[in-house]
């Protein structure tokens, strides 16, 4: 599936923002609440994923 430069831009802009969110979610997290600071460590990763694979299309798009 091909995207346009500008989707993938967008899509990076949200996907980076949602990391942002996620990262100060992480901090806010006790302890104590385990097994959704779990889930959100697990979605960062994946969100921190998703933005690489933005970036490495977008500079393939470039080339």
């Amino acid at each position: 599936m091909h995207h346009t430069r500008e989707e993938l831009t967008e899509a990076l802009r949200q996907v980076e923002s949602t990391i942002a969110k996620l990262e100060k979610v992480v901090i806010a997290l006790a302890e104590s609440a385990r097994a959704q600071r779990t889930l959100a460590v697990r979605r960062l990763a994946a969100f921190r994923i998703a933005a690489e694979l933005i970036r490495l299309e977008l500079e393939e798009d470039r080339q």
